[in-house]
């Protein structure tokens, strides 16, 4: 049996699979029409966002049983044709989850306390602390759009803090509790001081956070997506900043995130930007630490059946 692993991952999984008795072809710079070529002879595909696997791919995947994705997100992965073929598709988001969680909470604390930008001043032999005093997070309500595993983690990091959190989910309800509140998306937009995606990417919620979506937020709130790119529209993002609808942004993922591909518009959007001191970006790293590296596919080799894990 044959295991192509496209992507970057843990030695745990190459090391479970192979002792499951496949033999494993670990190619993370694999590109698409390379694996089209060799997917027919696979049995398993491990993949991530690097190379997306659609209907033609699928087609060609004449002995697949299985795709694990590292990570989370099915946006790049035809799962439906997938099941209608009997290919099993799992996922792993319970391995970086934390790792999320604990990023978009750094983002938040830097923003509000100016901590990048007053360092960047400091290092330009500027010293300001009357024009860099922060605001507490504590205190403030706190909404999570998205109450998957991330958005249940970001929760999870704000237990130390004095703060309302207010959730909503249009797909999950009941669990609301004593630190957090189930609420409409109206809800989290009127009465937020900070807002958080965590959705994944799809048809339904592509440029969620869109001018109207601005428009509704009332106490112009910190907004954060740490999720996918195109759950934010870049343009309405722009205007709110440019409108003081928000008070500052945190992105640690774009629309596009190929930057040499940029056109002349997402060229001058990026830098407009990286000039903005209430502007945060990170390279799409915030499920990207090296506890979660390991976890993922841990995690992926548990469902799989290669192996019983507990993270």
């Amino acid at each position: 049996m044959l295991a192509i692993i496209t992507t970057r991952c843990h030695e745990f999984l190459l090391q479970r699979l192979e002792q499951a008795g496949y033999t494993v072809d670990y190619r993370p710079e694999i590109t698409y029409d390379e694996l089209v070529q060799e997917v027919p002879a696979a049995a398993g595909l491990v993949v991530s966002t690097r190379v997306r696997i659609d209907r033609p791919l699928l087609e060609a995947a004449e002995q697949l049983q299985w795709i694990g994705r590292l990570g989370s997100g099915l946006e790049l992965i035809d799962s439906r044709y997938a099941t209608e073929k009997g290919i099993r598709v799992v996922s792993s988001p319970e391995g970086n989850c934390t790792a999320v969680g604990e990023h978009v909470l750094g983002m938040a604390l830097s923003l509000l306390n100016r901590i990048l930008l007053s360092y960047l001043e400091v290092r330009e032999g500027t010293w300001l602390r009357e024009e860099n005093r922060g605001t507490e997070l504590t205190g403030k309500t706190v909404g999570i759009i998205g109450f998957g595993h991330t958005g249940q983690a970001f929760a999870k990091t704000l237990r130390g803090f004095d703060v309302t959190i207010l959730a909503h989910d249009k797909y999950k309800f009941g669990f609301g509790g004593e630190t957090v509140k189930e609420a409409s998306l109206e809800q989290v937009l009127r009465y937020s001081d900070l807002i958080s995606l965590h959705l994944p990417l799809t048809a339904e919620t592509r440029h969620y956070a869109n001018d109207a979506f601005f428009t509704q937020a009332a106490r112009k709130p910190l907004f954060i997506n740490a999720s996918r790119g195109a759950v934010h529209d870049t343009a309405a993002v722009i205007r709110a900043l440019g409108q003081e609808r928000i008070s500052g942004a945190a992105l640690d993922v774009l629309e596009n995130e190929r930057l040499g591909t940029y056109t002349t518009e997402e060229r001058e959007q990026l830098n407009w930007l990286l000039c903005q001191p209430n502007v945060l970006i990170t390279p799409h790293i915030a499920g990207y630490s090296h506890e979660s590296f390991y976890k993922m596919s841990a995690v992926l080799a548990e469902k799989l059946g290669l192996v019983s894990y507990r993270g």
